[in-house]
C-alpha cells in the first residue's frame, strides 16, 4: 500500500455514479417493488453501503478506513429505461475515499442486476465513474465529463475558499540567501501558492535575519494596505532566528491559534514541528504569518493555512465570511 504515515488527516469526500440499463417491463416492476425477491432498490442501497465499507477487502492495496458517511441513492430514469446509482462517502483520513465510493456503486449495481435478471436477462451495466472528490492535495477534482444541474444541486462540490482580490507580499528571512550563497526556494513556493488561490502578489523580498530590516519592510507593507504577508525563515532556535520577535515588536495582536495549529498539524509530518516558533500577528488590517524556512515546511504550511486564510481575511476586512 501507499505509505501515508507522514500525511495529515483531512476531511475528504467522494461521489461516484453508475447505471443499470434494463427493459421497460423489468423497469416497471422494479419501480413498483414487485420483483420476485421484493424491493430491489432498498436492498441495493444497503448493499452499496456495505460495499463501500468493504472496499479494502475487495481491493488488496486499498487502505481500510473508518468511514464517517456512506449514502447510496438509486434514481429511476424511465427514458432509459435505467437506474442511476449514486454513492457518497466522507471521512477525515490520510487518504481519499474515491475507491470506497466506486465500490459502493458497484455493489449496488451488482445487487440490482442479481435481483432483476430473472425478469430481464438482457441487462447492462455502464457509465460507472467518479463524479468528484474533495480534500487532500487536489482540493477538488471533477470528472471531465461534468455533472448535471441536478447532481450539482444535490452534492454541492466545493473547492476551498480563495483569496481573489486580496493583496499579498512574501518575505524570506535568510542571511545566506540574502548574500547569494544559495537560491531562495521557499519564497517562490509561497508566491505560487498565493497566486493559485487568486491573491495579487505585490512583492517578494529576500531579507537577512535582521529584525530592524524585517520590521521596516513589514511597516511599509502595512502602510500600503497589504492584506496578507507570509514570511518564511527565522522561526527556529538558532541565535539569528528572530522573526517571531520582530513580529511581536510591531505592536499588533498575536494570533496564537495559527502558530499552535501549524505545530499540531505539522507534527503529522515530523515530530520536529514542535520546535518551530511559527506565529502570526495582526497589525492594523494586515495579517502577517511566519512559517519555517524549508520548502517542505512551506508546502505543508500552505496546505494547513489554505482553508483558514480566506475566512481570516474576510473577518479582518469586515466582509461576509466565506461559507
Amino acid at each position: 500500500m501507499a505509505d501515508v504515515r507522514r500525511k495529515r488527516a483531512l476531511p475528504r469526500r467522494a461521489v461516484a455514479r453508475g447505471t443499470l440499463h434494463l427493459g421497460m417491463d423489468a423497469f416497471v416492476r422494479l419501480a413498483a417493488g414487485r420483483l420476485p425477491k421484493g424491493d430491489a432498490l432498498a436492498v441495493a442501497e444497503v448493499a452499496g453501503i456495505h460495499g463501500a465499507k468493504q472496499a479494502a477487502w475487495l481491493m488488496p492495496l486499498c487502505h481500510p478506513l473508518a468511514l464517517e458517511l456512506v449514502r447510496v441513492h438509486c434514481e429511476l430514469d424511465a427514458t432509459g429505461p435505467a437506474v442511476h446509482v449514486y454513492c457518497e462517502v466522507a471521512v477525515e483520513a490520510k487518504t481519499g475515499v474515491e475507491m470506497q465510493a466506486l465500490a459502493g456503486v458497484s455493489a449496488a449495481l451488482l445487487t440490482l442486476y442479481d435481483l432483476t435478471r430473472s425478469i430481464d436477462p438482457a441487462l447492462a451495466l455502464g457509465e460507472t465513474r467518479l463524479l468528484f472528490e474533495e480534500g487532500g492535495q487536489s482540493d477538488l477534482w471533477r470528472h471531465p465529463a461534468g455533472m448535471s444541474a441536478d447532481e450539482e444541486a444535490r452534492f454541492k462540490p466545493r473547492a476551498a475558499a480563495r483569496l481573489a482580490g486580496k493583496r499579498a507580499a512574501v518575505a524570506t528571512l535568510s542571511d545566506r540567501a540574502h548574500a547569494g550563497l544559495y537560491e531562495d526556494r521557499s519564497g517562490p513556493l509561497l508566491v505560487e501558492a498565493l497566486a493559485e488561490l487568486g491573491a495579487q502578489v505585490l512583492a517578494r523580498e529576500v531579507l537577512p535575519d535582521d529584525g530592524d530590516a524585517l520590521q521596516a519592510r513589514l511597516r511599509a507593507w502595512i502602510d500600503d494596505g497589504v492584506d496578507l504577508v507570509l514570511c518564511t525563515g527565522g522561526t527556529g532556535l538558532g541565535a539569528r532566528d528572530i522573526t517571531p520577535e520582530a513580529l511581536a515588536a510591531l505592536g499588533g495582536r498575536t494570533i496564537d491559534g495559527l502558530g499552535d495549529l501549524f505545530r499540531d498539524a505539522s507534527a503529522a509530518y515530523t515530530p520536529l514541528a514542535w520546535l518551530s516558533r511559527a506565529t502570526a500577528v495582526l497589525c492594523r488590517r494586515t495579517l502577517i504569518v511566519a512559517l519555517p524556512g524549508s520548502p517542505s515546511a512551506v508546502r505543508e504550511g500552505m496546505e494547513i493555512l489554505t482553508p483558514i486564510l480566506p475566512h481570516a481575511l474576510a473577518m479582518i476586512a469586515g466582509e461576509e465570511h466565506p461559507a
